[in-house]
């Protein structure tokens, strides 16, 4: 059995309060998600003043307001960090963020994350992933917007920089929110795991819960969906998040498909054993045989139970005499 890493992105659909926060993790955790991750940033270090706002932003924010000052509401302080460090502690599910600049990575390394996201924009930012390769700890990396030669280049410098490819997990993903499903690709995940030879895993931005379970049969180590409190909020990334009953379905589905994908190897399993013999049939007699009459095909069948001779010897049984005398439907 595969278990998926299931994260739960709160990203920043916590609005800025830690009391949103707070009730973001107790969704991710009572969903049954591995992890609930955040993003780490200050904005001053991520864009500049006049960054342009996505059009999914401009359609789901104030659109007076620029791209700085929405992101400037939704920073996590240093303390913040640590506050929602221990609540998931408390909570049993793993914290996990996304850093954005230089300075939040070394953050985050400090408060003791055992993995980094590298979301998708820094992707080609090779002093931000020189940053993390040295880091040597394991690194899920996400894709969006990239092709295969930009997806060699970021894995060559974080290989160079420190860290063992086995411990990265490419993520495949498509920089929509949300994104149509005709721009999904989902067959773009095998093929980084067949370039690359590494784990592979999706980030989701569709709406509803078909896509990721879809990936998750297709063998994705990790799964990523943003999740929210309510849609209706205000706020960049609710309208393409899940809501909390959302959640719960998908991670059940994907825990449920992790059961079903097992081990690849055919074989009878151990539930449907006992029904061989009830299922396959025999070479049974249909009339009276006596002793030394040669079987053919007037006088012998094949029946039901399977417990007998197995059909698969006909030829071998044909022709042959009959060692004793056979009343019909006896296996023979």
């Amino acid at each position: 059995m595969s278990h998926v890493f299931i994260i739960a992105e709160a990203g920043v659909n916590h609005n800025g309060s830690m009391e949103l926060a707070k009730k973001l993790v107790d969704v991710a955790a009572s969903s049954g998600a591995d992890a609930v991750k955040f993003q780490t940033f200050k904005a001053e270090k991520l864009l500049s003043k006049n960054a342009q706002k996505a059009e999914y932003q401009k359609l789901n924010t104030n659109s007076a307001e620029s791209q700085f000052e929405m992101i400037k509401k939704l920073e996590l302080s240093d303390e913040a960090h640590r506050e929602l460090i221990d609540y998931c502690k408390l909570k049993e599910i793993e914290f996990l963020s996304t850093p954005f600049d230089l300075d939040s990575i070394n953050l985050l390394n400090e408060l003791g994350l055992s993995s980094f996201k590298i979301p998708s924009g820094e992707i080609t930012n090779l002093p931000f992933l020189r940053a993390v390769g040295r880091l040597g700890k394991k690194i899920i990396l996400s894709t969006g917007m990239s092709d295969l030669g930009e997806i060699e280049d970021a894995l060559d410098i974080l290989i160079n920089s420190g860290t063992s490819i086995d411990k990265i997990t490419i993520l495949h993903a498509t920089t929509e929110y949300p994104c149509p499903l005709d721009e999904v690709n989902l067959k773009a995940m095998i093929t980084i795991r067949n370039s690359f030879g590494v784990k592979v895993g999706y980030s989701d931005h569709t709406l509803g819960i078909e896509i990721p379970i879809a990936a998750a049969a297709l063998g994705a180590n990790i799964i990523e969906k943003h999740f929210t409190l309510d849609r209706r909020m205000d706020g960049p990334d609710h309208k393409a998040s899940l809501e909390p009953n959302e959640l719960i379905a998908m991670v059940k589905a994907i825990r449920n498909i992790s059961l079903a994908i097992g081990d690849g190897i055919k074989k009878p399993s151990f539930s449907e054993r006992k029904n061989i013999s009830i299922a396959r049939k025999s070479i049974v007699s249909v009339s009276n045989i006596k002793t030394g009459d040669l079987f053919d095909s007037t006088i012998i069948a094949v029946k039901r139970p399977g417990n007998g001779i197995s059909p698969m010897r006909w030829d071998e049984i044909i022709g042959t005499p009959a060692q004793r005398d056979y009343q019909p439907d006896e296996l023979i």
